[in-house]
Protein backbone atom coordinates (compact mmCIF):
# COMPACT_ATOMS: atom_id res chain seq x y z
CA UNK A 1 0.00 0.00 0.00
CA UNK A 2 1.22 3.37 -1.03
CA UNK A 3 1.83 6.24 1.79
CA UNK A 4 -1.13 8.28 0.76
CA UNK A 5 -3.52 5.31 1.55
CA UNK A 6 -1.84 3.92 4.61
CA UNK A 7 -2.13 7.62 5.65
CA UNK A 8 -5.85 8.06 4.87
CA UNK A 9 -6.40 4.82 6.66
CA UNK A 10 -4.79 6.69 9.51
CA UNK A 11 -6.34 9.81 9.37
CA UNK A 12 -9.97 8.55 9.12
CA UNK A 13 -9.05 5.77 12.49
CA UNK A 14 -8.22 9.27 14.41
CA UNK A 15 -11.28 10.65 12.84
CA UNK A 16 -13.54 8.00 14.10
CA UNK A 17 -11.65 8.73 17.94
CA UNK A 18 -12.57 11.81 17.73
CA UNK A 19 -16.17 11.55 16.65
CA UNK A 20 -16.86 8.87 19.53
CA UNK A 21 -14.86 11.18 22.54
CA UNK A 22 -16.30 14.82 20.98
CA UNK A 23 -18.97 16.08 23.92
CA UNK A 24 -22.68 15.34 22.76
CA UNK A 25 -24.38 18.60 20.97
CA UNK A 26 -27.11 19.10 23.97
CA UNK A 27 -28.12 21.28 26.73
CA UNK A 28 -27.94 25.17 27.08
CA UNK A 29 -23.96 25.03 26.12
CA UNK A 30 -24.41 23.47 22.88
CA UNK A 31 -23.21 26.64 21.11
CA UNK A 32 -20.19 26.18 22.36
CA UNK A 33 -20.08 22.13 21.54
CA UNK A 34 -21.54 23.54 17.92
CA UNK A 35 -18.19 25.50 17.81
CA UNK A 36 -16.05 22.53 19.38
CA UNK A 37 -17.17 19.99 16.85
CA UNK A 38 -16.64 22.89 13.86
CA UNK A 39 -13.22 24.10 15.23
CA UNK A 40 -12.23 19.83 15.36
CA UNK A 41 -13.66 18.35 12.39
CA UNK A 42 -13.33 20.92 10.06
CA UNK A 43 -10.85 19.22 8.62
CA UNK A 44 -7.29 18.72 8.95
CA UNK A 45 -4.51 15.81 8.86
CA UNK A 46 -4.28 14.64 12.17
CA UNK A 47 -0.60 15.04 12.13
CA UNK A 48 0.42 14.86 15.72
CA UNK A 49 -2.47 12.13 17.05
CA UNK A 50 -1.11 9.77 14.26
CA UNK A 51 2.48 10.48 15.30
CA UNK A 52 1.14 9.51 18.87
CA UNK A 53 -0.55 6.61 17.37
CA UNK A 54 2.74 5.17 15.34
CA UNK A 55 4.93 6.17 18.24
CA UNK A 56 2.77 3.54 20.14
CA UNK A 57 2.92 0.85 17.69
CA UNK A 58 6.81 1.10 17.79
CA UNK A 59 6.95 0.12 21.15
CA UNK A 60 4.82 -2.46 20.96
CA UNK A 61 1.56 -1.14 22.73
CA UNK A 62 -2.05 -2.55 22.31
CA UNK A 63 -5.08 -1.90 23.68
CA UNK A 64 -7.37 1.56 24.12
CA UNK A 65 -5.52 3.47 26.57
CA UNK A 66 -4.06 5.14 23.73
CA UNK A 67 -7.46 6.52 22.62
CA UNK A 68 -8.04 9.75 25.10
CA UNK A 69 -4.95 10.86 25.01
CA UNK A 70 -5.34 11.01 20.78
CA UNK A 71 -8.61 12.39 21.45
CA UNK A 72 -7.15 15.10 23.87
CA UNK A 73 -3.85 16.03 21.51
CA UNK A 74 -6.06 16.91 18.90
CA UNK A 75 -8.41 19.07 20.98
CA UNK A 76 -5.59 20.57 22.15
CA UNK A 77 -3.80 21.32 18.48
CA UNK A 78 -7.68 22.35 18.01
CA UNK A 79 -8.06 24.69 20.60
CA UNK A 80 -4.29 26.50 20.10
CA UNK A 81 -5.73 27.18 15.96
CA UNK A 82 -8.89 28.61 17.18
CA UNK A 83 -7.11 30.91 19.78
CA UNK A 84 -4.07 31.62 17.19
CA UNK A 85 -6.63 32.80 14.55
CA UNK A 86 -8.39 35.66 16.94
CA UNK A 87 -8.47 39.56 16.21
CA UNK A 88 -5.75 40.08 19.29
CA UNK A 89 -3.45 37.08 17.77
CA UNK A 90 -3.29 36.57 14.40
CA UNK A 91 -6.96 37.67 13.32
CA UNK A 92 -6.85 35.11 10.79
CA UNK A 93 -10.75 34.68 8.91
CA UNK A 94 -9.98 31.32 7.09
CA UNK A 95 -8.20 28.08 8.14
CA UNK A 96 -8.28 24.98 6.64
CA UNK A 97 -9.86 26.48 3.46
CA UNK A 98 -12.96 27.72 5.61
CA UNK A 99 -14.10 30.64 7.93
CA UNK A 100 -11.89 30.72 11.21
CA UNK A 101 -13.97 29.48 14.44
CA UNK A 102 -14.44 33.21 15.83
CA UNK A 103 -15.26 34.43 12.08
CA UNK A 104 -17.88 31.76 12.19
CA UNK A 105 -19.29 31.89 15.61
CA UNK A 106 -17.94 35.58 17.00
CA UNK A 107 -15.24 36.69 18.65
CA UNK A 108 -16.16 35.82 22.21
CA UNK A 109 -17.55 32.09 21.03
CA UNK A 110 -14.40 31.31 19.49
CA UNK A 111 -12.52 32.48 23.01
CA UNK A 112 -14.71 29.99 24.74
CA UNK A 113 -14.80 27.42 22.06
CA UNK A 114 -10.92 27.52 22.64
CA UNK A 115 -10.97 27.28 26.42
CA UNK A 116 -13.93 24.25 26.38
CA UNK A 117 -11.59 22.70 23.72
CA UNK A 118 -8.48 22.33 26.33
CA UNK A 119 -10.66 21.70 29.03
CA UNK A 120 -12.44 18.98 27.75
CA UNK A 121 -8.81 17.47 26.46
CA UNK A 122 -7.48 17.31 30.28
CA UNK A 123 -10.91 15.67 31.13
CA UNK A 124 -10.54 12.69 28.49
CA UNK A 125 -6.72 12.69 29.45
CA UNK A 126 -8.05 12.22 33.04
CA UNK A 127 -9.94 9.79 32.17
CA UNK A 128 -7.61 7.26 30.71
CA UNK A 129 -7.08 6.59 34.73
CA UNK A 130 -10.84 4.57 34.25
CA UNK A 131 -8.67 2.35 31.65
CA UNK A 132 -5.61 1.69 33.42
CA UNK A 133 -4.57 3.25 36.66
CA UNK A 134 -0.63 3.32 36.31
CA UNK A 135 2.39 5.70 36.13
CA UNK A 136 2.19 4.82 32.57
CA UNK A 137 -0.98 6.96 32.68
CA UNK A 138 -0.05 9.61 35.12
CA UNK A 139 3.45 10.21 33.11
CA UNK A 140 1.65 10.54 29.95
CA UNK A 141 -0.73 13.44 31.67
CA UNK A 142 1.98 14.64 32.65
CA UNK A 143 4.10 15.24 29.65
CA UNK A 144 0.85 16.27 28.34
CA UNK A 145 0.63 19.04 30.64
CA UNK A 146 4.18 20.07 30.40
CA UNK A 147 4.69 20.66 26.56
CA UNK A 148 0.90 22.59 25.92
CA UNK A 149 2.10 24.81 29.21
CA UNK A 150 4.09 27.51 29.87
CA UNK A 151 7.28 25.36 29.34
CA UNK A 152 6.02 24.41 26.22
CA UNK A 153 3.15 25.82 23.27
CA UNK A 154 1.95 28.56 25.35
CA UNK A 155 5.36 29.49 26.49
CA UNK A 156 6.53 29.46 22.80
CA UNK A 157 3.48 31.86 22.25
CA UNK A 158 3.93 34.14 24.74
CA UNK A 159 7.43 35.18 23.44
CA UNK A 160 6.33 35.01 20.21
CA UNK A 161 3.55 37.84 20.93
CA UNK A 162 6.21 39.97 22.91
CA UNK A 163 8.14 39.59 19.65
CA UNK A 164 6.27 41.17 17.12
CA UNK A 165 7.94 44.22 14.89
CA UNK A 166 11.35 44.03 17.20
CA UNK A 167 14.11 42.79 16.49
CA UNK A 168 15.38 39.53 18.30
CA UNK A 169 18.50 37.42 18.28
CA UNK A 170 18.28 34.21 16.38
CA UNK A 171 18.33 32.01 20.31
CA UNK A 172 14.85 33.77 20.93
CA UNK A 173 12.97 32.71 17.34
CA UNK A 174 14.25 28.80 17.98
CA UNK A 175 12.89 29.34 21.11
CA UNK A 176 9.54 30.19 19.46
CA UNK A 177 9.65 27.76 16.68
CA UNK A 178 10.81 24.86 19.50
CA UNK A 179 7.97 25.50 21.77
CA UNK A 180 5.46 27.27 19.86
CA UNK A 181 4.96 24.33 17.54
CA UNK A 182 7.57 21.51 18.42
CA UNK A 183 6.34 21.01 21.76
CA UNK A 184 3.28 19.28 20.71
CA UNK A 185 4.81 16.93 18.41
CA UNK A 186 7.50 16.28 21.48
CA UNK A 187 4.40 15.50 23.72
CA UNK A 188 2.88 13.40 21.04
CA UNK A 189 6.22 11.06 20.32
CA UNK A 190 6.57 10.71 23.75
CA UNK A 191 2.97 9.73 24.79
CA UNK A 192 3.32 7.23 22.47
CA UNK A 193 6.29 6.01 23.60
CA UNK A 194 5.60 6.14 27.15
CA UNK A 195 2.28 4.33 27.37
CA UNK A 196 3.89 1.26 25.42
CA UNK A 197 6.44 0.95 27.85
CA UNK A 198 9.45 2.40 26.58
CA UNK A 199 12.37 3.13 28.77
CA UNK A 200 13.49 6.40 29.41
CA UNK A 201 16.47 6.11 26.91
CA UNK A 202 13.76 5.84 24.47
CA UNK A 203 11.42 8.25 25.45
CA UNK A 204 13.97 10.81 25.73
CA UNK A 205 15.01 9.68 21.49
CA UNK A 206 11.57 10.26 20.48
CA UNK A 207 11.28 13.69 22.43
CA UNK A 208 14.87 14.31 20.08
CA UNK A 209 13.25 12.87 17.20
CA UNK A 210 10.19 15.40 17.70
CA UNK A 211 12.11 18.23 18.64
CA UNK A 212 14.09 17.96 15.33
CA UNK A 213 10.81 17.52 13.60
CA UNK A 214 8.78 20.41 15.23
CA UNK A 215 11.38 22.48 13.65
CA UNK A 216 11.75 21.47 10.68
CA UNK A 217 8.38 21.53 10.76
CA UNK A 218 7.91 24.85 11.69
CA UNK A 219 10.81 26.57 9.17
CA UNK A 220 8.66 24.60 6.62
CA UNK A 221 5.71 26.86 7.40
CA UNK A 222 7.74 30.20 6.99
CA UNK A 223 8.92 28.67 3.73
CA UNK A 224 5.42 28.07 3.11
CA UNK A 225 4.32 31.30 4.27
CA UNK A 226 6.24 33.46 1.08
CA UNK A 227 6.56 30.84 -1.53
CA UNK A 228 2.70 29.12 -1.21
CA UNK A 229 -0.69 30.55 -2.14
CA UNK A 230 -3.84 30.77 -0.31
CA UNK A 231 -5.53 28.57 -2.79
CA UNK A 232 -2.92 25.64 -1.74
CA UNK A 233 -2.28 26.24 2.08
CA UNK A 234 -6.20 27.35 2.66
CA UNK A 235 -5.41 30.03 5.23
CA UNK A 236 -3.79 33.74 4.16
CA UNK A 237 -0.18 33.64 2.85
CA UNK A 238 1.86 36.40 4.30
CA UNK A 239 0.42 36.67 7.63
CA UNK A 240 4.23 36.48 9.17
CA UNK A 241 4.97 39.86 7.27
CA UNK A 242 1.67 41.53 8.04
CA UNK A 243 1.76 40.88 11.68
CA UNK A 244 5.50 41.49 12.03
CA UNK A 245 7.50 38.59 12.58
CA UNK A 246 10.05 37.58 12.53
CA UNK A 247 11.09 33.84 10.60
CA UNK A 248 13.15 31.76 9.61
CA UNK A 249 13.36 32.90 6.01
CA UNK A 250 13.36 36.23 7.31
CA UNK A 251 16.73 35.44 9.19
CA UNK A 252 18.70 33.59 7.14
CA UNK A 253 17.04 33.40 3.69
CA UNK A 254 15.21 30.73 2.17
CA UNK A 255 18.24 28.53 0.53
CA UNK A 256 19.68 28.75 4.16
CA UNK A 257 16.04 27.52 5.70
CA UNK A 258 15.60 25.09 3.28
CA UNK A 259 19.13 23.61 3.95
CA UNK A 260 18.17 23.76 7.89
CA UNK A 261 14.97 21.73 7.36
CA UNK A 262 16.85 18.95 5.41
CA UNK A 263 19.70 18.61 8.42
CA UNK A 264 16.78 18.38 11.39
CA UNK A 265 15.36 15.84 8.39
CA UNK A 266 18.19 13.55 8.29
CA UNK A 267 18.82 13.89 11.84
CA UNK A 268 15.52 12.88 13.28
CA UNK A 269 15.61 9.75 10.73
CA UNK A 270 18.77 8.58 11.72
CA UNK A 271 17.72 9.03 15.29
CA UNK A 272 14.37 6.94 14.52
CA UNK A 273 16.46 3.91 12.79
CA UNK A 274 18.68 3.50 16.17
CA UNK A 275 15.22 2.49 18.22
CA UNK A 276 14.68 -1.38 18.74
CA UNK A 277 11.34 -1.89 16.82
CA UNK A 278 10.42 -0.80 13.12
CA UNK A 279 7.80 1.24 12.11
CA UNK A 280 8.74 2.60 8.16
CA UNK A 281 5.55 4.31 7.62
CA UNK A 282 6.27 7.28 10.97
CA UNK A 283 9.65 7.13 8.70
CA UNK A 284 7.32 8.06 5.45
CA UNK A 285 5.06 10.27 7.94
CA UNK A 286 7.87 12.52 9.45
CA UNK A 287 9.79 12.91 6.04
CA UNK A 288 6.13 13.77 4.41
CA UNK A 289 5.52 16.64 7.55
CA UNK A 290 8.84 17.89 6.77
CA UNK A 291 8.67 17.88 3.31
CA UNK A 292 5.20 19.29 2.55
CA UNK A 293 3.42 21.61 -0.08
CA UNK A 294 0.69 22.39 2.36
Amino acid sequence: MDFKKEFEQRKEEINEILNKYLPRKEGLQRTVIDAMHYSVLSGGKRIRAILMLESYRLFGGKGEIIEPFLAAMEMIQSYSLVHDDLPALDNDEYRRGIKSTHAEYGEAMGILAGDALLNYAFELAAGAFEISCDERTARALQILGKKAGIFGMIGGQVVDVESEGKEIPFETLQFIHRNKCGALIEAAMMIGAVLAGASDAEVSKMEQIGADVGLAFQIRDDILDVTSSAEVLGKPIGSDEKNEKVTYVSFIGLEKAEEEVEKLSEHAVSTLVELPGKNDFLKKLILFMIHRKK
